[in-house]
């Protein structure tokens, strides 16, 4: 087939997509009766359909078909956009805040000026924290279950920055990391900048699928699993303690590594015991305050074996040398003086608040969550497309997310995620409404 006809044949299809002329949800004919219609060899057609994907136009779902992307809609969206435009209602990020976290920064600015060691704030800190700094993380994280000294913590970033500069220091190009087959876009996008395989497990109901791990690790050189025990991220259960040792068992046998990954842990009530507790030896503990406390505030806390701390230390030198010590100086603080401990309590319950308001705008749809988490997943209906839904959200003045930036397979489910936490109360009412009456009555 000439370059020429193969190029038109692409480009017609992008015109008549942009120009409206095929409404995002039209299925395409199938990879056969396009190459029958166009006199092509299969493998042609098949190709086509592969540039208009690669565009961002279409969508192939196995064993449903091809179909147009709404392409009012970002690709990938829930990854790249960081906050939603002026006047949009955004249901896609979580930056939850209570009323007086700017009062509470406020005084806390004034107790570091009229402090005694602000010069030393201005100054190059250790890589992982001060010792002092090390030892209160120690501290907190002991309340929650993990019992750890300073010599095992490092202060980070952020919890994506603990994240990354475990991935730097502990695996490499190629290595394969068995994930949730829905996960946190974050690790994703760190995997695809790192050239990690993720290798995607089955959800089990309540966590993954211990056994299809272990069935992979013979069959693989897995080297690493990432997990969220408490709480997943987008599907809101808290694994079991029955479900930790089988993970734990599996990890042990096989000698991995194991990422756990504590961002929302806050947020649960009594959980069981951290992976890390069960797993010292082979475990990355990452945590932090930008959920708990205020996304601004990037200071997250590494947890890990003292053989990994020296490597992982080197990573946060290559990256940021050390956390801000304005910003660590105040998270610290905040620790000691119990701010903390007061602010997830608070969020904890303004979480369980906004669940309710969920429950009631949502009531009939099938919802997966936690109920004292900022967000939800609503599958939706056989006959509804997630792109479809979110692009006639976004142009009702309301962003949401679709499954796309959480999966890890060829197959993306039709839902939609969540996030609960970012918009006053009133808002997020009216904004559900209109999401329950998009699910149940499409825009056309």
């Amino acid at each position: 087939m000439p370059i020429a006809r193969y190029k038109e044949l692409v480009d017609r299809y992008a015109a008549e997509i942009r120009a409206g002329q095929l409404a995002p949800g039209t299925r395409l004919p199938t990879h056969r009766a396009l190459a029958t219609r166009e006199g092509l060899a299969l493998v042609t057609a098949s190709r086509v359909y592969a540039e208009l994907e690669a565009m961002g136009l279409v969508s192939g779902e196995t064993g449903r078909g091809t179909f147009v992307r709404e392409a009012t809609l970002p690709r990938g969206l829930g990854i790249d956009q960081h906050a939603a435009a002026a006047g949009v209602v955004d249901l896609n990020f979580n930056y939850p805040a209570l009323p007086e976290q700017a009062d509470l920064l406020r005084t806390a600015l004034r107790q570091i000026a009229a402090s005694g060691d602000l010069e030393a704030l201005l100054r190059y800190q250790p890589h992982g924290g001060r010792p002092h700094e090390r030892a209160l993380v120690a501290e907190h994280l002991g309340a929650r279950g993990l019992s750890v000294t300073g010599d095992q913590v490092l202060i980070v970033d952020g919890a994506q920055h603990g994240l990354a500069t475990t991935v730097m220091a502990l695996l490499q190009p190629g290595d394969v990391v068995a994930v949730d087959a829905l996960t946190y876009p974050g690790f994703k996008v760190l995997a695809e900048q790192q050239r990690l395989e993720l290798l995607p497990l089955p959800d089990s109901g309540q966590g993954p699928d211990i056994d299809a791990l272990d069935s992979a690790c013979r069959r693989r050189r897995v080297k690493a699993v990432y997990a969220m025990p408490t709480l997943h991220n987008p599907l809101g259960w808290v694994m079991s303690a029955s479900r930790r040792r089988q993970l734990v068992a599996v990890v042990r046998r096989h000698g991995l590594l194991l990422i756990e990954d504590a961002a929302y842990a806050f947020l649960a009530d009594d959980p069981p015991e951290p992976l890390a507790a069960l797993a010292s030896d082979s475990t990355v503990y990452v945590s932090g305050l930008s959920k708990s406390v205020a996304t601004g505030l990037r200071v997250g806390f590494v947890a890990a074996p003292t053989k990994w701390i020296p490597r992982i230390a080197r990573a946060i030198r290559a990256t940021t040398w050390n956390t801000p010590g304005v910003m660590t100086s105040i998270a610290i603080g905040w620790l000691v003086d119990g701010t903390v401990d007061r602010l997830e309590a608070e969020k904890r319950q303004d979480a369980e608040t906004r669940q309710a308001l969920a429950s009631e705008a949502l009531q009939g749809l099938r919802t997966l969550r936690h109920p004292a988490s900022y967000f939800l997943w609503l599958p939706l209906p056989q006959d509804v497309r997630a792109d479809r839904t979110a692009g006639a959200l976004m142009r009702a003045g309301i962003a949401v997310s679709t499954a796309e930036p959480f999966a890890t397979t060829d197959h993306v489910p039709h839902a939609l995620r969540l996030a609960l936490g970012s918009v006053p109360h009133d808002d997020l009412k009216r904004a559900l409404a209109r999401v329950r009456q998009e699910v149940e009555a499409p825009t056309l």
